[in-house]
């Protein structure tokens, strides 16, 4: 009997022994994982700040050429060809961005790479973000909860005539707030209150609403979809 409680103390021993194991194992490949994709992360943010230095140098270097051709056109009189030139040149410089640095890696991948897409789509787009960190927040979520929030509002605005896309990324009373706005012709509400998505209407604000709902919900923090001012907006408060 002394010899099988023997046994078994050095049995339980060896199994907590495991399990402590068996849970640093777990932790250190979880957070061999996170510095991989944080590592990733950066890496695709310095490809994309070397894609915007490039197309900034190309400009520069084409402005001596093209201010050379608008000099001719005036020489010559040809007025209205200088206006239709200089209109181009405006529109080129248009397309350039600066890169959106929130001190905050994950924050800067998502909005960069999301509001270049909305410009590609022809959206006029404007942000408003302050280093914020969203520390409380899993990075899972918070790129599922940012992702949605703004694929909405780019869908949605590509069915407009005049697509107008805001985020604003701020701290109010004890909040961090995520802010999107997309202009609208008509209410999204109107016709839709509950926000569902259906498959034959892409782009109604349906599509990511109820993933939203669910992250804001786990970290007990607040959301609200609403109209003002031609714009539809959805609020987070976490």
């Amino acid at each position: 009997m002394k010899r099988y409680n023997s046994l078994k103390k050095e049995y339980d021993e060896l199994q907590e022994q495991y399990m402590k194991l068996f849970a640093e194992q777990a932790e250190a490949t979880y957070e061999l994982s996170r510095l991989k994709a944080k590592e990733e992360q950066v890496r695709e943010q310095d490809t994309e700040i070397r894609a915007l230095h490039r197309n900034v140098r190309k400009l520069k270097h084409d402005m001596k050429n093209h201010l050379m051709v608008v000099a001719s056109y005036l020489n010559k009189e040809e007025y209205e060809a200088a206006k239709a030139y200089t209109s181009e040149i405006l529109d080129k410089l248009n397309a350039v961005h600066s890169y959106i640095e929130t001190g905050n890696s994950l924050l800067n991948h998502i909005v960069n790479e999301k509001l270049e897409y909305a410009r590609a789509k022809g959206i006029s787009v404007k942000a408003e973000i302050e280093n914020i960190s969203f520390e409380k927040m899993k990075s899972i979520d918070f790129s599922a909860l940012l992702s949605n929030m703004l694929d909405n509002a780019i869908e949605s605005s590509e069915k407009e005539a005049q697509p107008e896309l805001y985020i604003s990324v701020s701290r109010r009373r004890g909040y961090e707030v995520i802010l999107v706005k997309n202009r609208i012709e008509k209410s999204v509400l109107q016709e839709n209150p509950e926000l569902k998505s259906t498959k034959t209407e892409k782009g109604i604000h349906g599509m990511g609403i109820c993933q939203i709902r669910e992250i804001v919900e786990k970290y007990e923090g607040l959301c609200d979809f609403f109209e003002e001012d031609g714009y539809f907006c959805a609020s987070v408060f976490m």
